[in-house]
């Protein structure tokens, strides 16, 4: 985790702006307390882990990433200047993100009633009179008794509270240009899907079967994780979440979310990677479809939206390249006074 946490390459010198470190990182402190840094972190996240189970909220993914890099900083050795790198970026980002989710739960009590007809019919006209989540659930689920594939979907459906943000803390010390690209995408991508859950509040397929206009589904995952003993397993399925809103379902950002990183990271991407990226997204969106989280619909949607954020923005950074460019060859080509 070292490794994949040093330091990145610095941007080009501004004045009064604070780098990553790329120098050999100076002693400060006693070297066998720094030893001990990341020890002490595991110990603190095993026992968070025994004790509150999985952490779902986005604040508290946040927070074990801030000082998984806080760690970092003190077994490296790069002493305050370290620290004052780590809150100086990551302080706001979890600020918006927090914002964003209480915005969210907010944005459940809308004076429209959810849509849900629409997706509804177009997943029946794609399943040929019948949708997709009817289909696989009654051919693969098994009520009480999970598959593997239960627990493979399960996992890949939570990776969606994760790797978007770990992305972000190695980008943060390995490649900060991409980290600002991911981090401008992933919250323009969001905000989009909350402006969209405002206007077109939208119902996804277990709650439609619960209103009686499906047959009888299950959550999957939440099944899933209920079989397992999670401590926090039953109190989210239970009583839900002060930030939950169940009608936030068009479009899908569990499934714009991997379809943003393979449209930005493709064109960089070793082969290996890109098998990866392709993947991901494939099964995101069949955990959704399976586990009635989501309509067919709803995952193009998200799709698009990633599509539409990451080229446009890549179109707007281009073009202000393509702008600077003649500027800067007009300086350097300017006769020095």
């Amino acid at each position: 985790m070292t490794k994949l946490l040093s330091p990145a390459p610095p941007p080009p010198a501004r004045a009064g702006r604070l780098r990553p470190v790329t120098a050999r990182p100076r002693r400060t402190g006693p070297a066998r307390l720094r030893l001990l840094a990341w020890p002490v972190y595991l110990a603190c996240l095993v026992w968070f882990l025994n004790t509150q189970g999985m952490a779902f909220a986005n604040d508290v993914v946040f927070l074990w990433l801030i000082g998984a890099l806080l760690t970092a900083a003190v077994h490296s050795g790069h002493g305050p200047r370290g620290f004052l790198l780590v809150l100086r970026d990551w302080v706001p980002v979890m600020a918006v993100v927090w914002v964003y989710s209480l915005l969210r739960g907010y944005g459940a009590h809308t004076p429209w009633a959810p849509h849900w007809l629409p997706q509804l019919r177009a997943d029946e006209a794609l399943g040929f009179g019948e949708t997709w989540t009817v289909r696989i659930q009654h051919a693969l689920y098994t009520p009480g008794s999970p598959h593997w594939y239960d627990y493979a979907a399960t996992l890949v459906y939570l990776s969606h509270f994760l790797v978007v943000f770990v992305l972000l803390a190695v980008l943060w010390r390995r490649a900060h240009h991409r980290f600002r690209q991911l981090l401008v995408c992933y919250f323009t991508l969001t905000f989009a899907g909350f402006a969209t859950y405002l206007l077109f509040p939208a119902d996804p397929p277990w709650l439609v079967a619960q209103q009686g206009n499906l047959p009888p589904l299950h959550r999957v995952v939440w099944e899933t994780i209920s079989t397992t003993g999670l401590p926090q397993a039953d109190s989210l399925l239970e009583n839900g979440s002060q930030f939950a809103n169940d009608v936030a379902a068009m479009p899908s950002l569990h499934s714009a979310y991997p379809a943003m990183l393979l449209f930005l990271f493709w064109p960089t991407a070793r082969p290996w990677l890109r098998a990866l990226l392709v993947a991901y997204p494939l099964a995101m969106a069949f955990t959704l479809v399976y586990g009635a989280e989501h309509f067919i619909v709803d995952v193009f949607a998200g799709w698009a939206y990633a599509a539409v954020v990451v080229f446009r923005l890549r179109w707007l950074r281009d073009r202000r390249t393509a702008r600077s460019a003649p500027r800067a060859d007009l300086a350097a080509c300017s006769p020095i006074p």
